[in-house]
Order: C-alpha cells, then structure tokens, then sequence
C-alpha cells in the first residue's frame, strides 16, 4: 500500500525527527560515549518540543522502563553525558514530592541563552591503539 501524502507533498504520520549537527555527531567526545548514555541522550533529546530546553525530564524509573536498562546504568549514563558536557542538569530531583531532575542539552539555546556546546571544551585523551602516520 502506497504512502500518502498531504497537499504539501509530506508524507502523513513521519512525526517529529531529531535534529543533531554533523559537528556534534562527528566530534570525538561524541564518539567515545557509551552505548547507553547515547540511547539517555536521545531519549532526553525527543523531549524537546521547541521551547522546553532546561526543563526536560526523564526519571531513573522511566528512562531504565523505556530503554530496558537497569536504573544503575542510567545513572551512570546521565553521569557520563554530563561530565563529557552533553547535558546539564538545571534543577535537582526529589524523592518527596516524586519530582525528576531536569535537564537541558548543551546542543540548543536555554532560556534565551546560546547553546553552551559544552562537549566541544572537553580535553580528549590520545587513543593507546592510534598510530600516526607521517606524509
């Protein structure tokens, strides 16, 4: 059965898409996150709806129900994208009151701020298996 498309010529029920620059996909910090911390990310990323940036939330609970990993690697994944500059968290999470953390990515603006970028400051350590190769 043919896909059918509106008067504008788009195709009906794609949805919303992410959006990541070749810059962030292609940057080395990129490249060295985990698996998991990748799938945390994206995860956190589809909650952007255009002007929510800084006040995303994904739980412990939720992101290791969705993404069938244990909330122990999802913390270490939060950890990991935070550290290498990917996330930042905006306001601490409670256990009373069930509030989640919430979160901006680094990749757009905040509040009327520019993005922070902050994944492209972080130092990367020269690979132990890389080899150079003079011309």
């Amino acid at each position: 059965m043919p896909r059918r498309h509106d008067a504008k010529g788009r195709r009906k029920g794609d949805g919303q898409y992410i959006n990541l620059p070749y810059s962030l996909l292609r940057h080395p910090a990129w490249r060295s996150l985990s698996g998991p911390a990748v799938k945390v990310f994206f995860e956190l990323r589809s909650r952007f709806n255009g002007g929510n940036n800084g006040k995303l939330h994904l739980s412990l609970d939720e992101a290791a129900n969705l993404l069938g990993m244990s909330k122990s690697t999802v913390q270490r994944s939060f950890k990991e994208l935070e550290q290498k500059g990917f996330i930042a968290k905006t306001k601490q999470g409670q256990w009373y009151g069930r509030q989640a953390t919430e979160w901006q990515t680094t990749d757009l603006p905040c509040d009327g701020h520019l993005a922070k970028r902050s994944w492209q400051n972080l130092k990367q350590e020269p690979s132990k298996n890389s080899s150079s190769v003079l011309s």
